[in-house]
């Protein structure tokens, strides 16, 4: 089968005319290519023919529904991505289309900075998961020829990856490192294998991946982040275990970085997991995470300190961290002197 070609192009799919003029003056805003049509039979019929980045898809067409093209399209085509654009406002109908795999929900009728940010975060995502995908088609062929360098292989994947999201959001260059090797210390404090550490290690220090699909002037923003700015925000875990969880870790790595913004009470993100539902790991990275980022300068406030960042677990032991995490955390940093590294 001949390789398709017109990769950048979008597919706008909606019955109403003044709706596709509007999302086609947007998509020449961003100079992408876009292609109309106002069912999903025609929808299917170009998709035969090419294959598209992303697809703006109404839920309710003539004939075939917006939900079935948007399955299909999931199915068939992973690797384009695809927002529902609605004039139901319905939780009920997002939280479905998002569990199938959309990447995002737009109510009608839409802002233009807020079609504009859905669809820039999901291009970046949409790119990161091709490029990621085809990077392990190629590792997993690296790995089966040479078996004995996959620790060293995937040690340099992740040390690059890390880089890629730092320079990313400069105001958090070195978080990624920092985290991960107080989750180390944690780890080892609480007795966990060499293994396990190795995991942790690994894990904390790609832990914000997920934050490559967000606009970088949303991660720099000295505000205060509007609520659709937050939720970009927020889909960073949910982001990075998309791209990692094709990837044969000997650990659950992908796992480990999906959950770390969880809360032992089930209050956390994106999942809303509690006690048992997490990870050991995972309990120790949102640890480490939270310590690290209070003690640490941001855009939109100076540091805190480390004093105050333990008092935070400390005060919220049991009920937003694990119990026996923050205790170890707290032995290190007041029994063994444990201090983040400036490099």
């Amino acid at each position: 089968m001949e390789e398709k070609i017109n990769r950048r192009k979008i597919l706008l799919v909606d019955d109403e005319p003044s709706v596709l003029r509007t999302m086609e003056r947007i998509i020449k805003m961003i100079q992408r290519e876009c292609l109309s049509v106002s069912s999903a039979e025609e929808a299917r019929s170009v998709m035969k023919e090419e294959i598209f980045d992303l697809i703006l898809c109404d839920i309710r067409l003539p004939g075939e529904s917006g939900m079935d093209l948007i399955s299909y399209a999931i199915s068939e085509y992973p690797e384009t991505a695809v927002i529902i654009v609605s004039g139901v406002d319905d939780p009920e109908v997002a939280e479905k289309a998002l569990e199938m795999g959309a990447y995002g929900f737009i109510v009608k009728p839409f802002k233009l900075s807020e079609m504009i940010i859905n669809i820039s975060s999901a291009l970046r995502r949409q790119k990161l998961e091709a490029e990621s995908r085809r990077y392990r088609e190629k590792l997993e062929q690296l790995v089966a020829v040479r078996t004995t360098k996959l620790q060293d292989t995937l040690d340099g994947v992740i040390q690059v990856v890390a880089q890629i999201v730092e320079s990313k959001d400069p105001y958090t260059a070195g978080h990624q490192r920092k985290v991960a090797e107080l989750a180390c210390a944690i780890a080892c404090e609480m007795d966990f294998t060499t293994d396990q550490v190795k995991g942790i290690r690994m894990a904390g220090t790609i832990h914000d991946l997920g934050k490559v699909s967000v606009p970088s002037e949303i991660l720099s923003k000295p505000g205060r982040l509007s609520d659709i700015e937050f939720s970009i925000i927020k889909a960073h875990p949910q982001v990075g275990y998309d791209i990692l969880k094709g990837v044969d870790f000997p650990w659950p790595v992908a796992a480990m970085v999906w959950q770390h913004h969880e809360r032992m009470n089930g209050s956390g993100y994106p999942c809303g997991l509690k006690g048992n539902e997490i990870l050991p790991e995972a309990r120790i990275l949102m640890v480490a995470d939270v310590v690290e980022a209070m003690a640490s300068h941001r855009p939109y406030r100076p540091a805190i300190g480390i004093s105050i960042a333990l008092e935070e677990i400390v005060k919220n032991k049991g009920i937003l961290y694990e119990p026996d995490v923050v205790d170890a955390c707290i032995s290190l940093f007041s029994k063994k002197n444990y201090c983040f590294t400036s490099s």
